[in-house]
Order: C-alpha cells, then structure tokens, then sequence
C-alpha cells in the first residue's frame, strides 16, 4: 500500500465565498475548491488521485497569497503559480490551454477543441472543463457557449459571472 500524500492546505476568503488551497510537499498546487465541504478528505483525494493526509497551513506555497493579490485587482498575481492538477493526457492538455487563455478574454468550448486540433471535442472539452480542480488559476471560468452564453461553472455561475466582471474591471469580456 502507497503511502498517503500530504497536502498542505489553506483557506481563503474571497469576495465569492472560502476557497479552499491545497498545495503537495513540493510546493505543487493540486486543488482549490470553493464553498468546501466541512471534511474536505474524500474530495482532495479524489483531485489529487490518491489518498491524502492534510495539514491544516495558512498560506501553502504562497499560494493563499497570490489568489488574495488576484482578488484584490492583481490580476496577474497567479498567472506562474505552479499548478499539477492529476488527470488524464487530455484533461492535461486541456487545462494547459485553459493557462494561455488571457485574463480578460474567453473562448468557446469549440474553440478550445480547434486550437487544440481536436474540431470534433468540444464536448470532451467541456468535460475535461468541468473536472478542473484547480479553479481560477487554471481559468476554467473563461469559457463559454459558442453564443457566448455562460455555461457551467463548478463554483456556480454566478461566481463564473463575477469572475469575468473582475477580470476586465466590469467591461465586457473580449469573446473568443
């Protein structure tokens, strides 16, 4: 049997609610998780594809920092967090490019799914979207429907419409 990975983790408050931090030993950011559950285990676990042991830190990595600096205006203040969610190759590939979306800006799930070469995925896209575990900072927020309606958001979509209102100071998000 593996051992347990540890995860340090923090919690923050936001303009939207706590937000749940947990970063590994090696200062690797696996998930963040609004409106967390009172025992957060069983979902760490499954973001962070192992079991867990959880140590309660008050700023894991810098981390709980960066996302207080980005919900203060300083929009770029997570922009080169280190983040290592677990997921399958696409799931990776997908949040990869979730990271080169600019702050600012959304794209569609088709979208997505051409830049990723894959113009048949937007689906898949959509999927692998939704298992984000680290929200915000993998901005899984800026992408919409295809007539530039908000769709799901694992925060609500109200918190995916506060968040596109911030990142662009409450002008209109420039669409894909």
């Amino acid at each position: 049997m593996t051992e347990p990975i540890v995860l340090h983790v923090g919690r923050i408050e936001t303009p939207i609610g706590e937000l749940l931090v947990a970063v590994t030993d090696e200062g690797r950011l696996v998930a963040t998780y609004f409106a967390p559950p009172d025992d957060p285990q069983a979902l760490l676990a499954r973001a962070a594809g192992s079991a867990v042991r959880m140590r309660a830190h008050a700023d894991p990595a810098g981390c709980c920092t960066a996302l207080r600096a980005y919900f203060a205006g300083h929009l770029d203040a997570i922009e080169t967090l280190p983040a290592a969610p677990v997921g399958t190759p696409f799931q990776r590939e997908v949040w990869s490019a979730l990271r080169m979306i600019p702050c600012g800006s959304t794209t569609s799930y088709g979208a997505l799914a051409r830049q990723l070469g894959r113009p048949a995925a937007s689906r898949a896209v959509g999927l692998a979207n939704g298992a984000n575990p680290v929200s915000i900072v993998i901005p899984c927020h800026r992408v919409i429907g295809a007539n530039g309606s908000l769709t799901g958001y694992g925060g609500g979509l109200d918190r995916k419409r506060w968040l596109l209102a911030h990142e662009t100071r409450g002008a209109a998000p420039r669409l894909f």
